[in-house]
């Protein structure tokens, strides 16, 4: 019998026979006590009794499975004559038990990261029912991707197991349907929840909020130049942070908020020491182990105008030959500044003194963006030998910096001038002689050339030299310009002697000048007068030059006598003065207008090489010899003795005035 079997249900029974016959043979039946049925009858078609089971109480096989029920048949006879029967009843199972889990809800925890595979629980269900209605499938009954992908459940046994590495950042707790269903269809449902526990698998993560680049390099301390803001997936100590700034940096950071951070400055900044950063950030947690990230940040200074442009030099060299082109090249001058960008463009100028006289302008001239310097006009050495003028290099900055340094232009001497003979003068008469004793030992002094040169330096360097075609008895000093003696004369040398001095600089090219000299060797003036008249038409084609010799013997004569006249009336006067005869002074003799004195030849040498003749009445005692040059001795008191033509012989013949006129030389 189904227990699905209802109420009221009735099973017919097989009734019981009676041989007996008439009264004898009616039969009633009798049913043993039970909950769950009753005996009902029913009355065939040919009148006969058939007993029935009537289901008063539904069955339940859960409950009971098996039923034991005694059927009593009776007869109607005294004594009853009975007869019973059992009746068993089998409750055939009807699937009306639903599935039960063992817990209606199920909670475990799982470390993230657990191994694909592993088993994290198992739920259970149970069936009263039996045989196919008894056996129970396992299922999720979801449908939502996260679960079906991260799970699997055993349908036999329930055994719930992952199909991937579980993670805590991206699913903290699963809530799982797991449904329980038997053969007949019924089924449960329990819930399970997963809880995914957090380990320290994952960085902090860094991101830039906001950067300030670039970074002005004279920021305060203090200035924020970034905003981090600093996560970590994970949970508790695992998820707290810390952030640090690794290498030497002018920066730190400091805590702003939760995972908030800043990056500030802590010391000043230059960006001419160092234009750029490269920020290092570690941020780790405080998980077990640590775990750390990093990210870097550039960080770009810029530039202010805080630095002045300077010149390698305090003080430049340059070096410009004379005689230069207007205009040239003669000069390039560079300033570095050691900002950036308009703060580095430099633009040069001349800096111009109040109290010159002359504008440095008029010289000189520099291209304000290039630095290169033009000379305006050509230089001459003789004029401006050096230059000293002050560069300026301002930048472009706002506000304007500046720097500068000092050029010297040396002007280089160039051989463009030619030596200038000042002794003997080249616009003197030709006619003068230089006279020579006759007696002078070889090396005596005759004269000297006494020349100069406008250059400098080897162009102003000058030799002496001998210009003759024959031999000569003259030699000259190259350096000095001394004429000597080349060895004694002798009578047969020639008594007049013209010869070229050509005086020469050392330069390249080198430039020369040239004089001549007219030398008379002889005892005395007289000895050698009418040897000069019958020459000097060879010599020097000049007829009037007895008429010149003429008038100068007589104004000789006149300024002779004059000058005995005052001497005498000086002797007079001065009747205390010593009347011993030593070397002449020039007091025993009258003042000569100094008129006079520039047209005679004033010696041999000039003035500051001059030498005196010590004159003694004696004419077998005579002195000859170089007097240092007196140059605070008056030149209208100087009277020159030193002639070639105080000699023996002249000394002898003639007085003591005519001796003084002798030292007068001859033009």
């Amino acid at each position: 019998m189904g227990e699905s079997s209802s109420p009221g249900r009735r099973f017919v029974l097989q009734k019981a026979e009676d041989l007996d016959v008439g009264v004898n043979s009616l039969i009633s039946y009798r049913l043993s006590t039970n909950e769950h049925f009753m005996l009902g009858e029913e009355t065939g078609i040919d009148g006969s009794v058939f007993p029935e089971l009537i289901l008063e109480k539904s069955l339940d096989r859960e409950t009971e499975s098996k039923y034991e029920l005694t059927l009593t048949a009776l007869d109607s006879e005294k004594p009853a004559q009975s007869g019973t029967t059992i009746i068993k009843i089998m409750v055939t199972d009807f699937n009306d038990n639903v599935p039960i889990f063992t817990q209606n809800f199920y909670k475990v925890s799982v470390k993230e990261n657990i191994p694909v595979n592993s088993t994290i629980l198992q739920v259970s269900a149970s069936d009263e029912d039996e045989g196919v209605n008894a056996q129970i499938t396992y299922s999720f009954s979801t449908m939502a991707n996260n679960i079906l992908q991260s799970f699997i459940i055993n349908p036999d046994n329930g055994e719930i197991k992952t199909r991937k590495l579980l993670d805590y950042e991206v699913m903290k707790n699963y809530e799982v349907s797991v449904q329980a269903k038997d053969g007949g269809g019924l089924a449960a449902h329990a819930k399970v929840l997963i809880e995914v526990t957090d380990e320290n698998d994952n960085s902090p993560e860094i991101s830039i909020t906001s950067i300030s680049t670039p970074i002005a390099e004279d920021s305060i301390l203090g200035t924020v130049v970034a905003l981090l803001e600093i996560r970590d997936q994970d949970s508790g100590e695992n998820g707290e942070v810390q952030c640090l700034i690794i290498g030497d940096v002018p920066f730190q950071v400091v805590s702003s908020a939760s995972n908030f951070f800043k990056i500030i400055t802590k010391s000043n900044l230059d960006r001419e020491r160092i234009s750029s950063y490269n920020i290092t950030v570690q941020a780790s947690d405080k998980g077990s182990p640590e775990m750390t990230s990093r990210t870097m940040i550039q960080l770009d200074v810029s530039d202010i105008n805080d630095n002045a442009p300077v010149f390698e030099k305090l003080t430049y060299t340059a070096f410009v030959p004379e005689n230069n082109a207007q205009g040239a090249s003669i000069f390039s001058i560079q300033a570095k500044d050691m900002d950036s960008g308009d703060n580095t463009k430099i633009f040069y100028s001349i800096s111009t003194m109040k109290k010159e006289e002359t504008p440095m302008s008029n010289y000189i001239s520099i291209n304000p963006v290039t630095g290169v310097i033009y000379a305006q006009q050509s230089f001459d050495y003789e004029h401006h030998k050096e230059f000293n003028i002050q560069i300026i290099a301002r930048d472009n900055g706002s506000p304007s910096l500046n720097g500068s340094t000092m050029l010297r232009i040396s002007v280089i001497d160039q051989n463009d001038n030619s030596p200038v003979i000042l002794y003997p003068s080249p616009e003197v008469d030709s006619s003068t002689f230089e006279m020579v004793p006759w007696t002078s030992e070889q090396g005596s002094l005759v004269s000297k050339v006494v020349a100069v040169d406008a250059d400098s330096g080897h162009n102003a360097w000058l030799s002496y030299f001998l210009q003759s075609s024959e031999p000569s008895l003259f030699t000259i000093d190259q350096h000095t310009g001394e004429i000597r003696t080349l060895r004694v004369f002798q009578e047969i040398d020639k008594v007049k002697h013209g010869i070229v001095v050509l005086v020469k600089d050392n330069g390249i090219p080198s430039r020369s000048a040239s004089v001549t000299f007219n030398i008379v060797v002889a005892l005395s003036f007289q000895q050698v007068l009418p040897e000069l008249n019958s020459q000097s038409g060879k010599i020097e084609p000049q007829s009037n030059l007895q008429f010149y010799l003429v008038i100068a013997l007589a104004l000789i004569s006149f300024f002779f006598v004059l000058t005995v006249v005052i001497a005498v009336v000086a002797k007079c006067k001065d009747s205390k003065s010593s009347t011993s005869f030593g070397p002449l002074s020039t007091s025993l003799y009258p003042q000569i207008d100094p008129r006079f004195i520039s047209q005679f030849n004033p010696g041999t040498l000039p003035l500051p090489y001059s030498y005196d003749v010590c004159v003694t009445l004696d004419p077998s005692e005579r002195e000859f010899a170089f007097l240092k040059p007196q140059h605070n001795v008056p030149v209208d008191s100087l009277i020159d003795a030193d002639e070639p033509g105080f000699g023996n012989e002249s000394l002898k013949n003639s007085s003591p005035e005519e001796n003084l006129i002798s030292q007068v030389p001859f033009f």
